[in-house]
């Protein structure tokens, strides 16, 4: 699933239609089939965590925003209007053209996209603000993460990463290399670790690979030595060699997810 850094490089790639009009619109989604954006202006395009969000415009109406998710297999693509798809038309649920003159329109497509959404701009903060900090916003409120994260000390801390109300932006990737690089299990609970120290660690790997084509952890970019643990059951921990190990954590109404940790350097609680 993309993570933080994925939807801000997702939404830099798209600030081309700033300003645009929109010539047609196409949701294929049931509750929002028959909304149309066309004839509108796209003023804003913008990540929140793993949100994406465009602003459309139009004098005298009020300004709506549409809302999308990746989830685990969502995509953007961008076309000149009239050439063919890279992708098969069923899976598009987003059909946007904007213009270009005196070229061709563009038309942007969302594939395969885990949630479309679109409600009143004035309505924003009402849809998303239970949000918790943006790891990417430059203005990241680090105590109040710290806030909401020890507001669960039962929890383990790997769950309380994952948990978008707490900060926006982790996945599972950066959840298993923060607690390996903070020393601590992924089981353990938020009230036994230094919490503070795990956000600060979050926000600095995410931070360093928001430009990043290649999101590292390591520091070192050679294929199969970007990560620490994640997605290598069974090899040499790169510190001390033991194997690294694989499990699931989840529950509580949570989806059980993988995670991955060095026996010797994140002893089990």
């Amino acid at each position: 699933m993309p993570e933080g850094d994925s939807v801000y490089q997702l939404s830099k790639r798209l600030q081309w239609m700033q300003n645009r009009e929109v010539t047609s619109t196409s949701i294929r989604v049931p509750r929002y089939a028959t909304v149309d954006f066309t004839g509108m202006i796209c003023e804003r395009v913008w990540p929140r965590g793993k949100h994406l969000f465009m602003q459309f415009a139009k004098d005298g109406h009020q300004a709506q925003i549409l809302h999308t998710h990746l989830k685990m297999e969502g995509t953007w693509s961008m076309h000149r209007a009239g050439t063919r798809w890279k992708k098969p038309g069923h899976a598009a649920r987003v059909v946007l053209s904007l213009s270009d003159d005196p070229q061709p329109d563009i038309e942007l497509v969302g594939f395969w996209l885990g949630l479309v959404r679109v409600f009143p701009a004035r309505q924003y903060e009402q849809e998303m603000g239970y949000l918790g900090p943006d790891l990417l916003d430059p203005d990241f409120d680090l105590a109040e993460a710290v806030r909401r994260i020890e507001a669960t000390p039962n929890l383990e801390i790997g769950r309380a990463l994952l948990d978008q109300r707490n900060l926006a932006g982790i996945g599972n990737e950066y959840r298993a290399e923060i607690n390996f690089l903070a020393g601590t299990h992924p089981r353990e609970r938020v009230g036994e670790v230094d919490v503070e120290k795990h956000v600060r660690l979050a926000r600095r790997l995410m931070w360093a690979n928001k430009d990043a084509p290649v999101r590292v952890t390591t520091g070192i970019k050679r294929a199969g030595e970007t990560s620490y643990v994640f997605g290598r059951n069974n090899k040499p921990c790169r510190r001390c060699g033991t194997l690294i190990e694989k499990g699931f954590l989840g529950g509580d109404g949570d989806l059980e997810r993988v995670i991955w940790w060095c026996p010797r350097c994140q002893p089990e609680p």
